[in-house]
Parts: structure tokens; C-alpha cells; sequence
């Protein structure tokens, strides 16, 4: 396979890598077997109270969030964890991870998260263990919510770019009117002491216009127990800001590299950051549940506001219909997806990486980037990531750092 992004000529999706070209059958004589789904994000909401100009759901090439319904019901909620339960016992699953995602989630008030939340334990712990986690802008967080989450033990993510005015140039509601102090306001709800093990941490998209220290050090003072960055989807036909397909640039690596030696080399720790751990883990042998890193096997399925199951949302981002999971046959949907070629694409590790990932140095760490990151309309998702060169480029400054932090005193 042709592993350089093409662009032109464009073929039907169905005729690129996977769906084309993926050797089902043949993974199959050899003994591979799909592993089952174990984490679920539930879009309980389908409309969001902000306007976030980088969003992937409502500004990108996927708009079937227009023919969605707004909130999900109780009915297709229970029907959603009757699904999930089938799928629990068939495969003996030890345990589960459940998000209530949107649009915005607590849009759906706080009789339908409770009644959701409640249903999941109700339903699903009698057979495995079950987490439940929502993940939020933050803006509508009150005592009542976090009530509710403290009662069902739901852990709270929220989305926060940084200070004010890094947050605000992209997060704003329809009015145009920023949203960092209201989310402000809403993490401090989670201070208090009865939440403060409910917060799971804050999620920041990365700006290359915002400082990076500042924008650390910004999310660091609202004393997250974890920070996760997030490269701004993009891929070699629509390539991200900041970054033209095939750039030598690292803009990205430049940015993230100044907040590693920021935090990397503070004298206190301060916050666990998610992308930084789990490149420091597989430098050092380990392993890590990632969608960026490594080559562990993505076992994670959406399930929209009307029931229909889909692949992770982020594919949004490349092109009209990437989501969607065609499984007509009669029985679990949750067990047909893991015959499709999407899914098998994202459990087979290294069998799914074009040539020039193969021959990379540094793949075992990367894992060819996420998935979504190397969408070509030209040949589909086996090419390089579009952030390459910025993958390779943090990757080795952190393994310096790290080699620099464990040699003996002494040693040269």
C-alpha cells in the first residue's frame, strides 16, 4: 500500500484503506480475534450553549448532528444499556467505562443525568464494574449536578483551553461572549471538599497563538488532578491550523515541548499531563490505553442520542458519514461492529501502519498518531499522521530528557 497521502482523485470511501484493501479473512485464518468493546460514550445530548469555532461535530464535515435528536430518551437510554449489557455478558467483560458526552451533556437537566446515571449502575453493575464520567464545558456545573454525580460516583472532566483570553478566543457561546468565567465558576464548585474526588481533570485543544507556560500555568492554578492537550483535529486534506500537509514545521512539538520542560523540570509536582505520561510509559517498555500513543487496540464505541452506534466521534473531522457503522443483520450491534473493518483497523496495532510508520524508528511510541490524523481522501487512514513530524520531534525530546534525568551522576 501506497503509504504517501494523496489528494487527488478523489475515491469513494468504500474503495480506501480500511473498508478496501484490509484483509479481514486473512486475520482471521491466522487466529486474530477482535477484542470487545470496554468504554462507551454516550451522546445524551446532541446540541451544545457554546459555539467553539475548532469544534469537530458542528464545524466540520460531518453534520448529521442536524438530524439527531436533541436529547436522548429514557427509553433508547435503557435500550443503550441492554445493548451494552448482551455485549458485557457474551464477552465476560471484567469492566466498563461509561461517558455521558454531547454537545454538552448537562444540557439534559439534572432529573435525566440522575435518572441516567442511576439506570447505568442499576443495569450494568450486577455484572461488571462500571465507570460513569461526564465530560463538560463546565458552564452549567452547579451543587445540584455535582450532587447527582457525587451520589452516583460520576467523575467530571472539563474542557478549558487555558487563561481567559487564550479560552475565550475560541470558546465562546453563540453571542459571541466568552466562557471562562463561567467555567471558572463551575470548577470551583468541584473544589469543594465533598466533590473534589469527583474531578478527573481538564481538557485543553491546543492554540499555537496562546503562550504555552501560560497556558500551563493558567490550568495548573485551577488544581486539575490531571491535564490532557489535544492537537486540533486535522488530516492531510484538510490540515489543522497552523500546520500545511507535509510541513516540515513543527509548531505543535515547539509548543508541547516548552510546557514538558516546564513541567517536566518543576521542582514539585504538580498535575499528572496525559500525553507526556504515556510517552514516558512506552519510552520505558510500558504500555498505555491511548487514541495518540502507542499501539495498544482501541476498544471504544459511541452511541448517539437516537441509539445508533458509531465509531469515535472525532472521525467527524474527516469527512461526511466516517462515524457510521453499517451493521444490518439481526442481533447485538455492539457484536457485528467488531467484524467491520473500521474497528479491526483500530485493535490490529502495527498491521494497520502505512510502510513509512513501519520503517519509523519511533513507531512503537507514536503508534502512527491518532487514527483520525491520517485520513487522506485520496487513500483513506493508512498514512503517516499529518502532526509527523511533530510526533517525531516531541518524542525525542522527551526520551533525551528522560535519558538526561536517569543516568547516574557522574556518567557523560
Amino acid at each position: 500500500m501506497e503509504s504517501t497521502p494523496v489528494s487527488l482523485g478523489l475515491p469513494s470511501i468504500r474503495e480506501s484503506w480500511p473498508a478496501a484493501g484490509l484483509d479481514v479473512d486473512g486475520l482471521r485464518h491466522r487466529g486474530w480475534e477482535p477484542l470487545p468493546f470496554t468504554e462507551f460514550v454516550i451522546k445524551i445530548h446532541s446540541r451544545c450553549n457554546l459555539a467553539c469555532d475548532y469544534c469537530y461535530v458542528y464545524e466540520m464535515a460531518d453534520q448529521s448532528w442536524r438530524d439527531q435528536p436533541k436529547t436522548m430518551s429514557r427509553k433508547v437510554f435503557d435500550e443503550a444499556l441492554g445493548m451494552i449489557a448482551d455485549h458485557v455478558r457474551r464477552f465476560r467483560t471484567p469492566a466498563v467505562t461509561l461517558v455521558f458526552h454531547g454537545g454538552e451533556p448537562l444540557l439534559v437537566g439534572h432529573r435525566d443525568l440522575e435518572y441516567f446515571a442511576r439506570a447505568a449502575r442499576e443495569i450494568l453493575e450486577p455484572i461488571t464494574t462500571v465507570r460513569l464520567g461526564v465530560q463538560t464545558n463546565g458552564v452549567l456545573l452547579d451543587p445540584e449536578f455535582l450532587r447527582i454525580c457525587a451520589r452516583w460516583n460520576v467523575y467530571v472532566g472539563v474542557s478549558l483551553d487555558g487563561d481567559e483570553t487564550g479560552n475565550d478566543r475560541h470558546r465562546r457561546d453563540r453571542r459571541g461572549i466568552g466562557s471562562y468565567a463561567r467555567v471558572a465558576a463551575g470548577i470551583a464548585h468541584l473544589h469543594a471538599d465533598e466533590h473534589r474526588r469527583l474531578f478527573a481533570g481538564l481538557l485543553c485543544t491546543i492554540d499555537v497563538a496562546n503562550d504555552p507556560v501560560r497556558t500551563y500555568e493558567a490550568l495548573v492554578e485551577l488544581r486539575p488532578p490531571a491535564i490532557d492537550f489535544l492537537l486540533p483535529h486535522g488530516n492531510w486534506t484538510t490540515p489543522p491550523p497552523a500546520k500545511a500537509a507535509g510541513s516540515a514545521g513543527t509548531p505543535y512539538a515547539d509548543w508541547l515541548i516548552t510546557v514538558f520542560d516546564r513541567w517536566f523540570l518543576s521542582t514539585e509536582p504538580e498535575t499528572r499531563v496525559r500525553i507526556f505520561d504515556d510517552i514516558i510509559d512506552l519510552l520505558l517498555g510500558g504500555s498505555v490505553s491511548s487514541e495518540t500513543f502507542g499501539l495498544a487496540p482501541v476498544r471504544l464505541a459511541v452511541i448517539e442520542t437516537d441509539g445508533t452506534l458509531e465509531q469515535v466521534d472525532e472521525l467527524k473531522s474527516a469527512f461526511a458519514g466516517a462515524t457510521r457503522l453499517p451493521v444490518p443483520e439481526a442481533g447485538n450491534p455492539l457484536d457485528l461492529a467488531l467484524r467491520e473493518p473500521a474497528i479491526i483497523a483500530r485493535q490490529i496495532g502495527a498491521a494497520a501502519l502505512s510502510d513509512a510508520c513501519l520503517e519509523c524508528p519511533v513507531q512503537i511510541v507514536c503508534g502512527g498518531g491518532h487514527y483520525v490524523h491520517r485520513y487522506s481522501a485520496g487513500n483513506g487512514f493508512r498514512n503517516r499522521s499529518v502532526y509527523c513530524a511533530d510526533l517525531i520531534t516531541l518524542i525525542r525530546h522527551i526520551e533525551a530528557r528522560v535519558r538526561a534525568a536517569l543516568r547516574p551522576a557522574g556518567d557523560h
